[in-house]
């Protein structure tokens, strides 16, 4: 009998070794099978996460961040111990002991879902293998995606420690609200580093894994609240905090930055605007998209914050002062439905979705607002984020908008959104709201210093959020007159002066359309006039004449040396800025006449460094000599050395600069640009007046606006470089003077001063006197010729015949009207006056050298 028994049990126990065998032998068969063509492991250990690449003033003020992934990436040591017991605690508490995986949690988990038949599931993943998955496989919820996941995550146990494992997962993990690892999620919900995070905080964050998605703060609160609380309670049976610290944060309430009780972490940052974008669009061509947007890189930019915001109002006062005085009201082209309109909470759950610009803060904030109710005399508002007692009664009275044709009731209609803003008295106490509207009218304006290229503003039109095409690097557009100093670059470099004569008269130029007649803006022609005359007045018919004499292709060289054009056109009516260019380039152009000819890069960044701290793009190549010295000798201190390449004369650059300050002083900018240190620059008005111009600097800082429609038309009578974009540069500049301050335009040598009559070109003695005197700057070696040693007339054989017009006569004066007449891109506007033009008696010129 017990031989038999003992015979039974044998033969139980060798049947059990034989099936554990061929069950071994099965698993490691599926293991071997699903383990030869897995993703490597080992890369993990050179893992970069996909992290936000931020941009940062010069001042190193957070001002916009960009990612596919919101994630900023921690290093395990920096991580407090709370953040990790909290997770540790809430998915796996074995972490630091097993191998990978957890065979007691798999047999626990399986064991409920057997006993409960299915009803009680829950995931057995350790932070290993959740790792795995995360970075390695697929999210399927698949037997084979498991399997895999256990070979992996034994696998990876050998590789790296559990502390970089934990790393990893902390910073990949996926927390809901588009944030990826925990220093983000700790932003994107308390507005708190991980520092600042206190036990509560912590177990809410470690409650998300389970359900991200679904966890949200305010829509399943209740939800939430309990998940926080098991992790709590998690934490307490762990070890890792105690029975007090526990029931006092389980007694605390949930506040996030979604339910309003913390200021979200995009309040602190400007909204992104055309600069920043621009930086964007910069950079993704430099390193690509991919690594800037998943990079994690520091950008230093080179923006001045406050110098922008001045940018921006003074473009947008200027578009907003002409949008008005075409006398058209108009609504955004939002509107709301009836049924929105029912009630309060309605209009402004709709009004919130509804796409508006909602950055623009000229005069104090625009917020959106729906017409509630119209009639001819006043118009009844709801207003974006105002309480209906707040700054009451929200309406607008038919004065507000005195500079519109028509009533309130013509031009806007129950349901429309439009833009209002407060109007505040002199003590700053609210008076009324005001209607505002987004103009047709679009432009540009850029600000950088003459000398480092680094660009301190940057409009590119009314607001990034109405559009955010730039126009200030992206608009191809004609620079009119503004481009005249290159073909006087041009001129001076071949060896005239800024006292040659010039035969300002009639032009016919024989072209396959016909016959071209390019006429002055005044429609009038002034006989033989100075060369400076010719700039500061903006004489289209001096400039084709002495493009003419120099040859197009010597000014299509200067435009592409100074990367005005990539490759130039070399017709006649190039030279009067027909040929399409961008504002950024005309500045980074003027900006080397400012800084005595030298090639300055315009650049929007300082400096770039990955996500290791390391640089991998400075702007600043320049070397500081001896700034490694400890002990410098006394009396010698560190200098520093430019490899900068010369693309002008110095003289050159010094006369043309003398020449454009008469611009400013007695020419087509006279009217508009006045400020306190010494400024030069140049007007341009295009063909109708369908672009305008200025362009213009100081000692330091060279600024450029361009105003026109988006689609070119005609900006109407009185339109001009310096009518419009004049006053935009010198409410600008004033605030870049008292910053930056300024001073006299460098004099080079290799030069010396001769007295000129700025009228006539002749030589004055040295004592004289008068507002016709001018201090001229001629190179030296070379004796300029005075009196009636020649006239330039471009070789279109008119200087020998002047008697057939007299100064001051027109084309209608001096022939029939030809209404066919071609009139190419000139300034409209002439600040100075007409000076009386040089005669026979009085021509000179310094000399063709």
């Amino acid at each position: 009998m017990l031989r038999a028994i003992l015979s039974f049990f044998g033969g139980l126990f060798s049947f059990a070794i034989t099936a554990a065998f061929f069950v071994a032998l099965a698993v490691g068969g599926v293991f071997w099978m699903y383990g030869q063509d897995l993703p490597s492991h080992e890369q993990l250990a050179n893992y970069s996460p996909p992290t936000i690449s931020r941009i940062y003033s010069g001042e190193g003020r957070l001002i916009d961040e960009f990612a596919t992934e919101r994630r900023l990436f921690t290093p395990i040591d920096d991580i407090p111990e709370l953040v990790k017991d909290a997770f540790i605690s809430a998915e796996d508490r074995n972490f630091y002991a097993h191998g990978g995986f957890d065979p007691r949690a798999i047999a626990v988990a399986g064991y409920e879902a057997v006993v409960s038949r299915g009803q009680n599931v829950r995931g057995a993943s350790t932070i290993t293998q959740q790792v795995m998955k995360n970075f390695l496989l697929s999210g399927d919820r698949t037997g084979e995606r498991k399997i895999k996941e256990l070979i992996l995550a034994s696998r990876v146990e050998g590789t790296l420690t559990k502390d970089q494992i934990l790393e990893l997962y902390l910073n990949e993990i996926f927390l809901g609200q588009n944030s990826y690892g925990v220093t983000a999620a700790a932003q994107t919900y308390f507005n708190k580093t991980l520092d600042e995070l206190e036990l509560h905080e912590a177990a809410f964050l470690a409650a998300l894994p389970q359900a991200p998605s679904n966890y949200h703060p305010v829509r399943n609160r209740d939800r939430v609240v309990a998940r926080r609380n098991y992790v709590l309670g998690e934490m307490l049976r762990n070890g890792h905090i105690s029975r007090a610290e526990h029931d006092h944060a389980r007694d605390l309430p949930l506040l996030t930055v979604q339910s309003g009780d913390f200021a979200s972490p995009r309040d602190s940052i400007p909204p992104r605007d055309y600069f920043t974008d621009e930086v964007r669009r910069q950079l993704s061509g430099t390193f690509g998209e991919e690594e800037f947007f998943t990079g994690g890189l520091s950008i230093r930019a080179t923006i001045d914050p406050e110098m922008q915001t001045h940018a921006a109002h003074a473009l947008q006062r200027a578009l907003e002062e002409y949008d008005r005085s075409r006398g058209q009201l108009r609504p955004s082209g939002e509107t709301l439905s009836p049924d929105d309109l029912a009630e309060e909470a309605r209009w402004r759950a709709a009004l919130a979705r509804v796409e508006i610009a909602r950055d623009i803060t000229l005069g104090g904030r625009w917020y959106p607002a729906v017409v509630l109710d119209v009639s001819p005399d006043q118009v009844r508002l709801g207003i974006e984020d105002i309480r209906s007692d707040q700054d009451a009664p929200h309406v607008v009275d038919r004065p507000d908008i005195s500079w519109a044709r028509g009533s309130l009731s013509d031009n806007l209609s129950v349901g429309d959104v439009v833009h209002v803003r407060r109007v505040l008295d002199s003590s700053g106490e609210f008076q009324r709201w005001s209607l505002r509207q987004v103009p047709e009218v679009q432009g540009g304006l850029m600000a950088m210093d003459v000398n480092t290229g680094r660009v301190i503003a940057m409009q590119g039109g009314f607001s990034y959020e109405d559009s955010v095409f730039n126009r200030a690097t992206q608009a191809q557009r004609q620079p009119g007159s503004a481009f005249k100093p290159f073909v006087y670059a041009a001129a001076l470099d071949s060896g005239f002066t800024p006292a040659t004569i010039i035969i300002d008269a009639p032009i016919e130029v024989e072209t396959v359309q016909g016959i071209w007649r390019p006429t002055n803006a005044t429609n009038q022609f002034y006989g033989p006039t100075p060369v400076r005359t010719g700039i500061e007045m903006s004489r289209n018919l001096m400039t084709v004449r002495l493009a003419q004499e120099i040859g197009m292709d010597v000014v299509g060289g200067y435009s592409e040396r100074f990367g005005v054009y990539d490759r130039s056109q070399h017709y006649l009516a190039a030279a009067l800025g027909s040929q399409e260019t961008t504002l950024f380039r005309m500045v980074a152009a003027y900006a080397m006449f400012a800084n005595g000819g030298e090639r300055v890069e315009p650049t929007l960044v300082d400096r770039v460094q990955d996500r290791w701290g390391q640089t991998i793009y400075r702007h600043d190549q320049r070397n500081c000599v001896d700034c490694s010295e400890a002990n410098l000798p006394e009396g010698r201190g560190p200098w520093i050395t430019s490899q900068r390449q010369r693309v002008m004369d110095a003289v050159t650059a010094y006369q043309l600069t003398s020449m454009m300050e008469g611009v400013v002083q007695r020419g087509t900018a006279a009217r508009t640009v006045n400020l306190p240190v010494p400024t030069a620059g140049k007007t341009g008005t295009t063909n109708e007046a369908r672009d305008v111009w200025f362009v213009g600097y100081t000692s330091n800082i060279v600024a450029g606006c361009y105003i026109g429609y988006d689609q070119p038309r005609p900006l109407g009578r009185g339109a001009g470089g310096g009518t419009m974009c004049g006053p935009v540069f010198n409410e600008f500049m004033q605030e870049a003077v008292k910053k930056y301050g300024g001073s006299r335009f460098r004099v080079p040598s290799g030069g010396y001063f001769i007295n000129i009559d700025r009228h006539t070109g002749a030589r004055l003695p040295e004592g004289a006197s008068g507002a016709n005197v001018i201090a001229e700057f001629f190179r030296e070696g070379v004796e300029p010729i005075f009196g009636l040693a020649a006239i330039i007339d471009g070789g279109f054989a008119l200087g020998g015949d002047l008697p057939m017009f007299e100064p001051g006569e027109s084309y209608q004066e001096l022939q029939r009207e030809d209404s066919g007449r071609g009139q190419l891109p000139d300034d409209r506007t002439s600040g100075g006056g007409t000076p009386p033009a040089a005669s026979f008696g009085t021509v000179s010129t310094g000399g063709l050298y």
